[in-house]
């Protein structure tokens, strides 16, 4: 027997494939065929005289081990034996670090001893003409107590040589509070709850934040409050890779840490500022969000058009929305949260960029969610970093602009940069080169201000729970060979760009498929 197909089954059937077929046609096209911008332009493309030219590191991935949550879940993995060896790169198994049984346990402790070599890495830095210098505060360091009501002379003293050594070598530092990693002890329950959602989370976190405006605040212009929220809420809360490794159902499950990490910066950008004025101080304060170029798997298909928009929306635009407006309202959910004191703490949007995801959303799936794709394998020309990350320079100034129409404030490029271990530093290089193209294009053509930009990363380190395989360094590091840096090609090519802007014939010789 024949089943029959309703009417209105067919009707909607029908609906559906006109939608699907028209939909390019009618809202125009978002899947992005062009990768770099066309520059009608005298090369070669040089950029202002105060520009900020610098690189980027987290204390976590460079400073000696200190007791943050981070080292005692590296302590855990090395105990346990869970390094994931054998994982695809750039898909952390949770729990995992992969492969960090396979460096020794000087490495571990060390990362990449910049504790004793910052000195004569600010050197080489000035070197390639860098006049900034973005590295993030160990919490842990200052505070290696939950007790204690002063930071730990040690670790002040420690940031003061830092800072002044950074000076001495004409790099501004630009220092971020939160970069992922807080004190082991912050992590102990206070009333059934942990970390960011302890009753005394923000009475830590202030008394933190107020040491270091006063010990170290006079030496500083430029402050970043939280490297990258939603990353930290989505890796450490859903997917479970990062402290506290936990797997919640999904957004909304999180969007309370959220929330709360919006009022610690609310809370810093207060104490920052007033500091500042009583001393007469100038100061720059904002966060930094990694950001996207969210683009539909399937062009036509409406589904991956609407999630794409949904996911940009959430996981990058929630969260700056949040600070202009004082209310965090997380993108397709019910929850918002007025937050005192949020409306307006931003004096400049961080941006940080790293390619192209591609998000795919299936009807019989809904209930999941969408899902990304790092890159598209049946795209011959789409190059691809270590850790499968699209390359797509174009999406860089994308983003650039819409922040810059949203918000209308000055942009400070905190991390742009790619794990590439290639021996002839050749991805790394086109990489850099098509980048700062798009942001000549964004300032020139666009109209867009931009203050600086950060490449990351300065050296080769442990990069998180990919562990230290990924390369994203201006600098090899020989962690077998006592810690040695080695300047690779792409160095001078920043070094060239910071001097002399980009020469046509540099766009030619590294521009690839762009």
């Amino acid at each position: 027997m024949v089943k029959r197909i309703s009417v209105i089954t067919l009707l909607a059937l029908a609906a559906f494939i006109t939608v699907a077929l028209f939909t390019p046609w009618l809202i125009g096209e978002t899947r992005g065929k062009q990768t770099a911008s066309q520059i009608q332009a005298d090369y070669p493309l040089s950029f202002p005289s105060e520009f900020s030219w610098g690189v980027a590191v987290a204390a976590q991935h460079v400073e000696h081990q200190q007791p943050s949550d981070w080292t005692a879940f590296e302590r855990r993995v090395i105990r346990e034996g869970k390094t994931g060896t054998g994982d695809q790169p750039g898909q952390a198994k949770p729990g995992h670090i992969r492969d960090l049984d396979t460096v020794s346990a000087e490495v571990r402790q060390k990362k990449v001893d910049f504790d004793n070599r910052y000195e004569s890495d600010f050197q080489e830095l000035a070197k390639l003409g860098l006049n900034s210098y973005r590295f993030s505060l160990s919490w842990a360091r200052l505070f290696p107590r939950a007790d204690m009501k002063a930071p730990d002379p040690k670790g002040v003293a420690f940031y003061q040589d830092v800072i002044a050594a950074a000076k001495a070598n004409g790099l501004a530092p630009h220092v971020s509070l939160f970069h992922f990693s807080t004190p082991e002890w912050f992590w102990e329950e206070r009333d059934g709850k942990r970390g960011w959602e302890r009753p005394d989370a923000l009475e830590h976190w202030n008394r933190y934040v107020s040491a270091v405006s006063k010990f170290l605040g006079p030496e500083i212009n430029h402050w970043c409050t939280l490297n990258e929220p939603m990353v930290y809420a989505l890796w450490g809360y859903i997917e479970g890779v990062f402290p506290p490794l936990e797997q919640r159902a999904g957004p909304i499950d999180v969007a309370p840490v959220v929330a709360q990490l919006l009022r610690a910066h609310a809370d810093a950008y207060q104490i920052l500022h007033a500091d500042a004025d009583a001393r007469g101080q100038a100061i720059a304060v904002g966060l930094t969000q990694h950001t996207r170029a969210f683009e539909p798997w399937r062009n036509w298909h409406p589904l991956d058009r609407l999630s794409a928009g949904f996911v940009q929306q959430a996981f990058i635009w929630d969260v700056f929305d949040a600070i202009e407006s004082g209310t965090y309202a997380m993108a397709n959910t019910d929850f918002t949260a007025d937050i005192e004191g949020l409306a307006g703490t931003q004096d400049y949007v961080g941006i940080n960029y790293y390619g192209r995801f591609y998000v795919q959303m299936d009807i019989d799936a809904m209930a999941a969610g969408p899902v990304t794709h790092t890159h598209d394998p049946s795209d011959p020309d789409e190059l691809t970093s270590d850790l499968g990350w699209a390359l797509y320079p174009i999406g860089f100034s994308t983003v650039l602009n819409e922040a810059w129409q949203r918000y209308g404030k000055p942009i400070q490029i905190l991390e742009n940069g790619i794990a590439d271990a290639g021996a002839n530093d050749t991805l790394r290089q086109t990489f850099l080169v098509s980048h700062l193209r798009e942001v000549w294009y964004a300032m020139n053509v666009l109209g867009i201000d931009i203050d600086g930009y950060f490449h990351w990363s300065h050296l080769d380190n442990f990069e998180w729970a990919e562990g230290f395989n990924p390369r994203f360094g201006l600098f090899a590091v020989d962690y077998e060979n006592a810690f040695t840096r080695t300047a690779r090609p792409s160095a001078a090519v920043y070094a060239d760009i910071i001097g002399s802007g980009i020469s046509e014939a540099m766009w030619q010789r590294t521009r690839g498929p762009f």
